[in-house]
């Protein structure tokens, strides 16, 4: 550890082009960080096959932390949210439980760090955006509810091939086109689709916070381990 603040493990879903980029822009100096890809077979991205897809990472999260672990992170982090939806409230628990036990690690979902987001903001009632199908959203939606989080509104992305082909200008449409006055948060699902850069500008027109799956995961990774740091420019969450 000498010389640096905190090692930060990833398990990132094959094919996603955004989590690295995303993560190196948030860590701050003296924080390492750390990837490894989750397995999965098929394409990358689409709609089609991406509960499969979930699924076939779930069962290669085992092997894929303690990879991870051999660098002696603080903490590792499951860098997608839709897998917590395909394994909703109990399962999820039961999986976080499972892999600190064989890591020895403290490990994160982006989920659960959605979730200490919004309690750590006050919000009890969101406007909820996907880039998403129909099902993989509403899936989202009740794994939400169940945790006591009124979804007050809700959407998904229109005309997605790919969801690693969406950019910052499309979660910003989306953000905007989910928000209701009675909202207290929007929350930008999905770690796949960039959306740092429309943060701050949400904020800004919006009024109220809006998170996402990446901001959320970055600030809870620097919490659990212990790394205190402010970065504007990304919304109230960082700032």
């Amino acid at each position: 550890m000498k010389g640096w603040r905190a090692r930060l493990g990833f398990l990132v879903p094959p094919g996603n082009p955004t989590v690295e980029p995303e993560m190196q822009a948030l860590a701050p100096q003296g924080v390492s960080l750390h990837f490894t890809r989750m397995t999965a077979s098929g394409p990358a991205g689409t709609h089609e096959g991406q509960e499969e897809r979930n699924r076939s990472q779930i069962d290669s999260i085992e092997s894929c932390s303690a990879l991870l672990a051999m660098v002696s992170p603080q903490v590792i982090v499951m860098a997608h949210t839709a897998t917590s939806y395909t394994l909703g409230s109990a399962a999820e628990a039961a999986l976080v439980a499972r892999i600190e036990q064989l890591s020895g690690t403290r490990f994160i979902t982006a989920f659960g760090s959605v979730l200490a987001a919004l309690e750590h903001l006050n919000v009890r009632r969101i406007a909820y955006a996907t880039p998403y199908n129909e099902v993989t959203t509403l899936q989202g939606k009740r794994h939400l509810e169940e945790q006591g989080i009124e979804v007050v509104s809700y959407g998904q992305l229109a005309n997605v091939r790919n969801i690693y082909e969406e950019n910052d200008e499309r979660a910003y449409a989306i953000a905007r086109a989910v928000d209701r006055p009675d909202a207290d948060a929007v929350f930008l699902s999905g770690v796949g689709m960039p959306t740092l850069d429309a943060l701050q500008v949400l904020e800004n027109d919006l009024g109220k916070p809006v998170i996402s799956a990446a901001s959320a995961m970055m600030w809870n990774a620097l919490r659990v381990a212990g790394v205190q740091h402010s970065h504007s420019g990304y919304g109230r969450l960082l700032s």
